[in-house]
């Protein structure tokens, strides 16, 4: 049976799966990224994952993986195969597609950003399949976004497009790991709500899933931390869409969990602010934390078709790269799993 690998590498964790070439998941795993033990552990564990995940499709299907794709977090030079940086794992400049093609006996590997991976998935599978113009934005340790354009996934210039949470919304305010003070990410990322609700509730092991669940029962400190949260999240979703002007705009990670606990009051507060700004639907994000392993799936895949021109390319321009054509597959991923 063909299959690809697919790995979504994680500050904390791993996940993984092998894709048929019909997008059914015939196995998932998970495994900690071991960050502890540095960097170079770190791409050890990664290249052990998947050397595992081949061995185990060699043995169950029959052939070994005909691909793999991987999503890193960090800054990602997608089209040289090298992950740039990473704070949170402290690696630079790894050449990560050769040393993966390496220790898959030489197969095709597609090297992503995590962040505009996930998106790619939404985009093509998820709650973006269906708009032209789109900004994924999932709200976890930190923000980012992906940027979806008239079928692709765009990266920027030098692979920085999309870096929404260092919009600084509040000047002075808390300083952020990238130098700045008040970026969006230090006020409304779950990192940042879970900080605000255990100094409001005094409990140091309380989180942002706490913090929602009193919002819900009308804590008036949790309220304050959710609202304060919530109109820097907007401020910064404003200066976004008045920017890009999307369709759509999703919204994913942890602190979307919460559901019409968050998506309410947004909706309410980005209506407020929008002046000549056309209002996006606000939707929350299709595919959970499975985003960014199906996004690795369909980059791997996508390096085994022919390349063709993405959707509302004007005449004349190159083809989609792998990681921007957002194709829609023959089937959702999502729907049939054979082994977990």
């Amino acid at each position: 049976m063909k299959h690809v690998i697919a790995l979504d590498v994680g500050g904390t964790g791993m996940k993984a799966a092998l894709v048929g070439a019909d997008g059914t998941l015939l196995h998932q795993a998970r495994r900690a990224t071991g960050r502890e033990s540095g960097p170079e552990a770190v791409v050890e564990t990664i290249l052990g994952f998947a050397a595992d995940l081949h061995a185990l499709g060699r043995e169950r299907f029959g052939e070994p993986a005909c691909a793999a794709g991987v999503a890193v977090p960090g800054i990602v030079d997608a089209d040289r195969g090298i992950a740039v940086y990473a704070a949170n794992l402290g690696w630079r400049d790894v050449p990560m597609r050769n040393l993966l093609s390496e220790r898959l006996d030489g197969i095709p590997v597609a090297l992503g950003h995590d962040v505009r991976t996930g998106g790619y998935a939404e985009g093509r599978i998820g709650a973006g399949r269906e708009a032209d113009r789109f900004l994924f934005v999932p709200l976890g340790t930190g923000i980012a976004g992906a940027i979806g354009i008239a079928g692709r996934i765009e990266a920027g210039a030098h692979g920085y497009a999309g870096e929404i949470g260092h919009i600084v919304v509040r000047p002075g305010g808390p300083a952020c790991g990238c130098g700045q003070r008040g970026c969006l990410e230090t006020l409304a990322s779950a990192a940042a709500v879970t900080r605000a609700w255990a100094a409001a509730s005094g409990d140091p092991g309380a989180d942002a899933a706490d913090c929602a669940r009193a919002v819900a029962v009308h804590d008036p400190r949790a309220i304050a931390v959710w609202e304060e949260a919530v109109s820097a999240l907007a401020d910064g979703l404003v200066t976004a869409l008045t920017l890009l002007d999307p369709r759509t705009l999703i919204i994913g990670g942890g602190l979307a969990e919460a559901g019409e606990t968050l998506f309410r009051p947004l909706r309410a507060a980005v209506r407020e602010r929008v002046t000549f700004q056309r209002l996006p639907d606000i939707v929350p994000a299709a595919l959970g934390d499975t985003a960014g392993c199906l996004g690795a799936g369909l980059l791997a895949w996508d390096l085994l078709a022919p390349a063709e021109p993405a959707p509302g390319s004007p005449a004349g321009a190159p083809p989609a790269t792998r990681e921007h054509r957002t194709t829609p597959p023959p089937t959702d991923p999502l729907a049939t799993e054979v082994t977990a």
